[in-house]
């Protein structure tokens, strides 16, 4: 008869826990995650810092309800590493961070730096205290980047569904500068100053097209995103093969579409900083499209229809 309790040998890998009990015991037909349940309540660490990994073969052993303990291949006695990650933070709140220097940022920078024109309606003493007027384009650019970002940090209160409840918290210095300084500081700068591009008289067909291009980006950005969010149960880490409107052609339809959209704010701001930012996102993406590729190759076999591009057809 199997034992009704698994005892696993622990042992620390890397800087150990200081509370890291010797061994654990965990009933055979409890789920992957009681493992970390376990570690957690007899440590006093919180359980998103743990990860755990079999002393056999070096796996991960998933903080997964939906996985059976007998299913990870641990028997009676086997041992189990596991590391401290260190302090942790949501990605929910790295996201909402992330995306809030922009829409600080660019508001900041429209408003203190210098003017690009004076309005003659003006008598001198209201020039002397009234702030002048932006460009068209700069007023535009203004409104698509603030746009886009509230968006963003919308769907990170209502739509996404994440897979993993938590990052290293050092890490949001370098997520956030990417945000901050690239699409924030950078971006705005170049786009509001008075010798600005987009300070000059637009081109109505360029403006058009740039806006046109903005809104289905967004448009459709946000359809892939509901997509991606009803394959996942509230607070569950299930995975499953996302279909519908663009991922017939792409593994990440949403990462195309955001490339669209930018090229959209790239045509109204006239800017090299916006481009600068656009392929810098553009090649972060398309390492996360790559991945995510070979994940769903991975875990749903035959049953996943292969992709050859992640993001953009016919080119990545």
């Amino acid at each position: 008869m199997a034992p009704s309790q698994l005892t696993l040998a622990v042992r620390p890998r890397g800087r150990p826990l200081q509370k890291l009990p010797e061994e654990v015991s965990v009933p055979t037909d409890s789920p992957a995650s009681e493992i970390y349940t376990q570690l957690a309540q007899q440590s006093g660490a919180s359980i998103h810092r743990l990860r755990v990994t079999k002393g056999s073969d070096g796996t991960l052993v998933p903080n997964n309800k939906a996985i059976k303990l007998e299913d990870t291949g641990l028997r009676d006695a086997s041992t189990v590493y596991v590391k401290d990650l260190g302090p942790q933070i949501p990605w929910r709140t790295v996201f909402l961070i992330e995306y809030l220097g922009p829409l600080l940022i660019h508001p900041l920078l429209f408003l203190i730096l210098p003017p690009t024109a004076t309005t003659t309606l003006l008598t001198p003493f209201e020039n002397s205290f009234m702030p002048a007027f932006r460009s068209p384009l700069q007023t535009l650019s203004l409104i698509l980047i603030t746009i886009h970002f509230l968006k963003r940090e919308l769907e990170t209160l209502f739509i996404h569904r994440f897979s993993a409840a938590t990052m290293p918290a050092f890490n949001i210095f370098k997520n956030s500068a990417h945000y901050w300084l690239l699409s924030g500081l950078n971006m705005a700068y170049w786009i509001y100053r008075p010798s600005a591009p987009a300070a000059q008289p637009s081109n109505p067909l360029i403006t058009a097209l740039g806006l046109t291009l903005f809104a289905f980006g967004e448009l459709a950005n946000l359809n892939t995103h509901l997509v991606l969010r009803d394959l996942r149960s509230t607070g569950g880490t299930e995975r499953g093969i996302p279909q519908g409107f663009g991922f017939g052609a792409v593994t990440c339809p949403n990462y195309m579409f955001e490339a669209v959209a930018w090229v959209g704010v790239a045509l109204m701001s006239w800017s090299w900083s916006t481009v600068l930012f656009a392929v810098v996102a553009v090649g972060q993406m398309g390492v996360w499209a790559k991945k995510k590729e070979g994940r769903y190759r991975r875990e749903f076999g035959s049953n996943y229809q292969k992709k050859r591009y992640g993001m953009l057809p016919g080119i990545w």
